[in-house]
């Protein structure tokens, strides 16, 4: 299990993987390689705290052959050199899967039923524009990487997610966070870089991220 610890000031989005807050949280790794991955098996940490009211995250990735050209929210970021963070809250409404570009564009769909069809996922919604405009992201890599980086870079990217994003979504009330016991897995992935990987937090049993049964228990202070 993860745990979350609870800060009172909201730590700073700026890439510094030990300013104040951040130097409180327990790491998780993002290590667990499916085998279909190349041999580039990127160095991967993540940090969660919470104030009640908002989730922060940040990743550390140790990273080679990096390429971000998604521009614009909900385009397909996984085919870039990307970290995202799935997590679902009590209450059997499905999860959230946030996917991000390491150049800071990402993707938000609240999935209900992650069986596939011939039109994608079995039950699914994007997160609105608007509701998903409460989300701040940061990150240290350029706003386009269209010329692969080849040599070995190490980037950050951190996120502030709104609770009330997850209670519009969910229609459950989360208020507090301190106590509640959610689900969640962390992963990395690079689909149409020159050496595709996917990694994750929780070993999950094919390649699919979408796997809620292979989510972990993360816990809020």
């Amino acid at each position: 299990m993860y745990q979350i610890k609870k800060i009172d000031l909201s730590p700073a989005l700026d890439g510094d993987w030990n300013s104040s807050g951040w130097d409180r949280a327990n790491v998780l790794k993002v290590a667990c390689v499916r085998p279909e991955s190349s041999d580039h098996h990127p160095d991967v940490q993540c940090k969660l705290l919470h104030d009640g009211r908002r989730i922060y995250g940040m990743f550390r990735v140790e990273d080679r052959y990096v390429r971000c050209v998604a521009e614009n929210y909900n385009d397909s970021v996984c085919t870039d050199s990307c970290v995202e963070f799935f997590v679902e809250p009590p209450g059997g409404k499905g999860y959230l899967n946030f996917e991000f570009s390491g150049n800071g564009a990402f993707l938000l769909y609240h999935v209900r039923d992650p069986r596939r069809t011939a039109n994608g996922f079995a039950d699914f919604s994007p997160v609105s524009k608007e509701n998903a405009a409460a989300i701040r992201i940061a990150t240290t890599l350029p706003r386009k990487v269209e010329q692969e980086i080849t040599e070995p870079l190490t980037w950050f990217l951190a996120f502030d997610i709104p609770v009330e994003l997850f209670e519009k979504q969910m229609g459950c009330s989360y208020s507090g966070l301190s106590g509640q016991q959610w689900r969640a897995n962390f992963y990395k992935c690079g689909d149409h870089t020159s050496h595709p990987h996917w990694i994750s937090w929780q070993p999950v049993s094919e390649l699919n991220f979408h796997l809620p049964q292979c989510f972990g228990d993360i816990r809020f202070e």
